[in-house]
Parts: C-alpha cells; structure tokens; sequence
C-alpha cells in the first residue's frame, strides 16, 4: 500500500484524537462517518468471503493439498492463542490491574448473553440453510459452506467449470469493489474514532488505567515477539518488512473493532504488501478472521486475573490452566464483530467460578480493550499467512 495511504491514516487517527479531545460529547456528529464506513464494510463482506474461500478451495487444485492447508493453518492458529493467554495470565500477575482498584460494580451494568459450549458451539458450524446463512451474515456457516462447495466444484471437476469460473469472476469483482471501499478508511477511522474519544476521554481511562497499561504490553510483546519470531523463522520474512505490510490493515482493525470487518484490507495488505498468493490468503484469512483470536486470548487471561484480584480470589495452577484452555477453544466460537470478546469472558469466568458480576467492573473501557485485541487479531491472521505461504512454496518445491 503506497506510504501517501498509510500517512493518510495516521493523520486521521490523530484528528481524531484532537477534535474528540476538544468538542467531547459533540464529537458525536461525525459518527455518521463511520457508520458509512461499516456499513460499506458489511455490504462486502459476505459475497467476498464466500467467492474468495470458493476460489481459495478450488485453487488448491485436490482434497489433499486442502487438508494440508487447512490442518497448518488451525495447528498455528491454537498453538498462537494458547500462547497469547498464556501471556495474559503472567501479565495479569506482573501487573496485579484488580488490586488496589476502587470501582463500584453495582453503578455499572452490562447485558450479556450466554454463551453455548464448545460441543454445540462445533455443531452450530453446520448450516442447516446455507441461504439463511448468508442472509444473517453467520461467518462460521458461510465458511463451512463456502469450503464444501468448494470441495464439490473440484471432485466434480470438468462440468462444474461453469460454476469455479463464476466465482472466479465474482471474486475479482468484489477485489475491484473492495479496492474503491478502501480509499474511504481514512475518513472511516475519524468517524469511529472520535466520537469514542469525545465520550470517555480520560476519566474513565485513569482508574483501570494498569489493565489498560496490561494490555498494551502483552499486546506489543505478543506482537513483536511471537509473531516476529514466527514470520522470521518459519515465514523467512524479515519482521519489519512484515509489521510495514500489515499496518493499514491493524490500523483499520483499531478503529472497527471487527476481525471480520477489516477481513478485505487484511487480504488486500497480505497480497499486495506481503507476498501471499491469493490461493493461500483467500483460505487462511477469512477462517483466521473467525476462529483466531489472540488478542482476544490476551485480554480473557487478563480480565480474569483483574476480577479474580478485585474480588480477592486466589486461582490454582489447575484453574489458571483452565482458563487457557476454555479460552483457546472458545475462541472458535467467537464472532470477528466489536464486543464479541466480552460475551467469551462469561464461558472463561463460569469455568473458574468467578463472579459474572466482574465483567461490569471492565465494560466502561472494554472498547478501548477491543482496539487493541482486534488489532492483534489481525495481525496474527497475517503472520499464519506468510507462514502458510512458505510452508506451501517449501513443500511445493521438494514435491517437484
């Protein structure tokens, strides 16, 4: 992406800053701004997932290669997570946010749903209706989908040519849509933005302000070591060559708060900036915008040390591997859309018998936490794809 682009949106998220610092609850008037945006987003979304994982399945030419895909990309997707929680649960130690901390929870509420077990949770990924699917915007059905019809087109092979080439074509139409929505995220970012800067601001930042400051660090070193490690040593790409690629997409992703929301700029900065084939990155991504979610891993270890501190409640090595483990498999249930991760914490929080009520006490700045998992999000989806990507050249050249 040209360096105009990416100065562009730096420049709106410190316009953001400034005019929601100074006109506060005012800001609001620029949201439409931003629900333009996302609107647009939506309005894409769904045709490009399924096109695009289609193409990815047909691409990949046979069953076997599919399967190989597919298993690299889920094995690095919950060995990434586990690790991200892990990383939440000693940042939450080094960093203690709940105690000390003086907040009512009884001034604050929050409404949320129950969450479904992993067992139902893995049989909701059967559609039932494929078209209702695609009409309530299930990402996890769509896939699901999405991969069979792919697997279908190509056991089929020379008669369902007709159909692969539709969703050839629609694919590349919704490339060039995508590509004209894009030059809108600018001022996307300062719709959604500011208005977020204008009703917190800084008072309710300062008295969580150490869970806000936990976060950001297991975030960067998450980001910065595990990932570099991992495009270094098994992507062969160099780190910062890597972080530059993916900065617009991780950009967009702090300001929508949504993996599946950002899905096309991911796409777009991973091709275009990284080098991954369109094969390996219509595959890996759209799953990797459902099912991985390591910044959200890192915020579930930490929230669950912060209530568990605040409410003075000691965990054992038994429950704190517990909590890694129900997050890392929750995680695959977790919709890619802003506040998803606080629904997930309920299934962590009942695991361990902490209190439900904990959640009001993180609720206030839980969408200042959600810029920053989304963004992690989206950076690891990236990382798995460059990985993928030379793993696929790796085995492509000894096969031949």
């Amino acid at each position: 992406m040209k360096k105009h682009f990416i100065y562009q949106i730096i420049g709106a998220f410190i316009l953001a800053i400034i005019v929601g610092v100074i006109f506060g609850d005012n800001s609001k008037y620029v949201q439409p701004l931003g629900d333009l945006f996302l609107r647009l987003i939506k309005f894409i979304i769904v045709p490009l997932i399924l096109s695009t994982i289609v193409v990815g399945v047909t691409g990949a030419g046979d069953v076997k290669k599919l399967g190989r895909l597919g298993g690299k990309t889920i094995t690095y997707y919950l060995v990434t997570s586990f690790i991200a929680i892990s990383l939440g649960i000693l940042a939450g130690i080094i960093f203690s946010p709940g105690t000390g901390t003086d907040l009512n929870v009884e001034s604050t509420t929050t409404e949320v749903n129950e969450t479904e077990g992993v067992i139902q949770t893995l049989l909701n990924i059967v559609p039932t209706n494929p078209i209702e699917s695609l009409m309530t915007g299930d990402m996890l059905q769509i896939i699901f989908f999405a991969i069979f019809l792919g697997i279908g087109i190509t056991l089929v092979g020379e008669k369902a040519i007709p159909v692969q080439r539709f969703f050839d074509g629609l694919a590349e139409v919704m490339y060039k849509i995508t590509g004209i929505v894009m030059k809108l995220v600018p001022l996307g970012i300062f719709g959604l933005l500011t208005p977020i800067v204008g009703a917190y601001g800084l008072s309710v930042l300062m008295p969580l302000m150490k869970l806000i400051i936990a976060m950001l660090v297991a975030c960067i070193v998450h980001a910065g070591v595990v990932y570099s490690v991992a495009v270094k040593s098994l992507g062969k790409m160099n780190p910062l060559q890597f972080f530059k690629g993916i900065f617009p997409a991780a950009t967009v992703a702090f300001s929508t708060c949504s993996s599946s929301g950002t899905l096309p700029v991911t796409m777009k900065n991973t091709e275009e900036n990284l080098g991954v084939s369109k094969e390996t990155s219509s595959f890996v991504l759209p799953l990797g915008a459902t099912i991985n979610m390591d910044g959200t891993a890192i915020y579930q270890g930490i929230s669950v040390m912060f209530i568990a501190q605040y409410f003075g409640t000691g965990l054992t090595f038994a429950q704190l591997l517990t909590v890694a483990l129900v997050a890392t498999l929750a995680s695959i249930g977790t919709a890619g859309v802003p506040g998803a991760g606080l629904i997930m914490l309920t299934m962590v929080l009942t695991a361990v018998n902490l209190p439900l009520e904990g959640i009001a006490l993180i609720a206030g700045i839980d969408r200042i936490l959600d810029m920053m998992r989304t963004s992690v999000n989206i950076v690891g989806d990236a990382s798995a794809a460059v990985v993928v990507e030379q793993s696929e050249r790796k085995y492509d050249s000894v096969a031949s």
